[in-house]
């Protein structure tokens, strides 16, 4: 289902807040450059896991909360990778094992975790793990190991949307390849089928964006996820989120999730933009 024109608006005017406030920051800086960035001044550490299928959205919203709470954002994917292409102790292990089409181990993972936790700085203030755990004793291994550095999970956050739902949001994706550039058959069709809207040149569906792909891999996600949830939701730290909503209010649901810290300052950002009012106003956005 398409996004009601009030929530439209309401996610419309998230952006414009955001934006408004970082032109007064910005203002303020060129006046005072010395003075620190208030949006960077993030009240306690956040230390929380982020799952979901694909498609779920996680590659909207983690971007978001690591620029509020000043955390890094762990992809044990991208991590993996990186580990291996700087061909650190690690990474020359773990390419060992991938080269011999083997898994690699949980102790790898976990111990490029850590190493990601004592060598990078966006991580001082905690981090979001995406792609891990996947398993129970991948949980338990995670727990002990930051267990160790004194420290502990706050949040895991499942987003969770429909099966069919997300098989209609994945299979309608349209792609153009030069730009990145992408419309949905349904949801954000282009102008004209099949062909992109600024340069007319032809749209493409990719390969894996197909139904019979995707279930397949929601099975698996399915299959691996419950019982992390299971566990998680026995730690009493378990959260789902409505990912079938628009962006704005997932970002909205996350907020409530992280407590009132999360929640007063959307506030804060929202009263000082609205006393200023400018942007709003020239928008037709105002109240």
């Amino acid at each position: 289902m398409a996004p009601s024109r009030d929530e439209t608006v309401d996610a419309l005017k998230d952006m414009v807040h955001q934006l408004q406030s970082r032109v007064e920051y910005l203002e303020g800086k060129l006046q005072h450059p010395g003075a620190p960035d208030p949006a960077r001044t993030p009240a306690q550490p956040m230390r929380m896991i982020l799952m979901g299928p694909p498609g779920a959205g996680k590659g909207t919203q983690a971007p978001r909360i690591k620029e509020k709470f000043c955390i890094c954002h762990l992809a044990t994917g991208d991590m993996l990778r990186s580990q291996v292409s700087k061909k650190t102790p690690l990474g020359r292990e773990a390419k060992k094992i991938m080269d011999q089409g083997g898994l690699v181990s949980d102790e790898i993972m976990v111990n490029m975790i850590r190493s990601e936790l004592d060598s990078n700085k966006e991580c001082s203030n905690g981090f979001i793990l995406d792609g891990f755990p996947r398993t129970v004793l991948q949980a338990e291994r995670l727990d002990s190991m930051l267990t160790v550095r004194g420290e502990s999970l706050q949040h895991a956050v499942e987003m969770q949307i429909d099966d069919g739902l997300l098989v209609s949001r994945i299979t309608g994706r349209l792609i153009h390849p030069a730009s990145g550039r992408s419309y949905h058959k349904v949801f954000n069709p282009p102008r004209e089928p099949m062909k992109d809207d600024v340069t007319g040149e032809p749209l493409v569906q990719r390969s894996d964006d197909n139904a019979e792909t995707l279930r397949k891999r929601l099975v698996t996600y399915h299959d691996q996820t419950t019982p992390v949830v299971t566990y998680y939701k026995r730690t009493g730290i378990w959260r789902p989120i409505d990912a079938s909503q628009e962006p704005g209010q997932v970002w909205r649901s996350l907020l409530q999730v992280f407590g009132d810290d999360g929640r007063n300052a959307m506030t804060r950002s929202s009263t000082e933009t609205a006393g200023s009012g400018g942007l709003l106003r020239r928008i037709g956005l105002a109240n």
